[in-house]
């Protein structure tokens, strides 16, 4: 709690995936908080939550939803052209308010160069937050262990141009239970930079692999050369989104993805769950 009373912490996104299971995971605890939402009536019902309007391009709502707040987890918005500009605006106005920690979520091997274009996004947002002022934490997750299986199309194949790199990515519950450890207790973890990875690094055909004998259905990774890729998903997207689509897979080819770390355990105090215990849990 600060000063005040109120909440010390305040978690944004927790109408979504990530921030919704860092707000439980804090809420199962007896930790305060402040869940700013763009529509807190989608909120969730929690003990010792309050929700508050807040929007990344709104600055007065920003500074209204975080004032008296001491540490803030910044889940990234939604993927949208403007993002970066979004974040920088939500990163301004909390450190008008008072703010004095940011917890972001950001990318594995995040650059101004990485083939993931998505990745540049988090950089340009982490240069900002180094040039703020405030205390920043950075998790720089991989991908989703969690949208593996989501990328097997309707005949049982996953297709992009991935070729035979590895991919370290992490289970979300193991981000959120990383970023609550370091809410509880945020002061020691002040300037440092934790990329949060799987305890495997799998080729897209050993993911498929792994869903099949997990599920009992037929999966199979087909690589795609890059242009089929862009061919086959041409017109469902704009350019941009396009762009984003594809270099999912050639980040994982050109080996950016790849390399297991100890962040996870290290965090949480267990192994970081695999693509089999994923599977198995559902």
């Amino acid at each position: 709690m600060g000063e005040d009373g109120r909440p010390g912490i305040a978690v944004t996104g927790a109408t979504g995936r990530l921030g919704g299971r860092v707000a439980r995971l804090l809420a199962a605890r007896g930790v305060a908080q402040r869940l700013a939402v763009r529509s807190p009536e989608r909120a969730p019902d929690l003990a010792g939550a309050v929700p508050v309007r807040c929007a990344y391009d709104e600055p007065e709502l920003v500074r209204t939803a975080l004032d008296g707040v001491e540490t803030v987890l910044m889940v990234s918005g939604s993927e949208t052209p403007d993002r970066v500009e979004q974040h920088r605006t939500f990163i301004d106005a909390a450190a008008a308010a008072g703010v004095r920690r940011l917890v972001y979520v950001s990318f594995f091997g995040a650059s101004p160069t990485a083939t993931f274009t998505l990745a540049r996004d988090h950089w340009a947002t982490e240069e900002h937050l180094r040039a703020s002022g405030l205390a920043t934490v950075l998790l720089r997750d991989n991908f989703y262990l969690d949208f593996l299986p989501e990328l097997v199309e309707a005949d049982g194949v996953i297709r992009g141009p991935a070729g035979t790199g590895r991919v370290a990515a992490v289970a979300q519950d193991d981000i959120a239970e990383a970023a609550a450890a370091i809410l509880v207790d945020p002061s020691g973890h002040d300037g440092a930079t934790y990329s949060l990875t799987g305890p495997e690094a799998l080729t897209l055909e050993e993911a498929a692999g792994v869903i099949s004998r997990r599920t009992g259905r037929s999966v199979t990774f087909e690589d795609q050369t890059v242009d089929a890729a862009y061919a086959s998903r041409a017109g469902q997207a704009p350019d941009w989104q396009l762009d984003a689509w594809v270099s999912t897979y050639t980040a994982i080819a050109s080996g950016e993805l790849d390399g297991v770390t100890d962040d996870i355990p290290t965090l949480t105090g267990h192994r970081a769950r695999s693509l089999d215990d994923l599977l198995a849990e559902r």
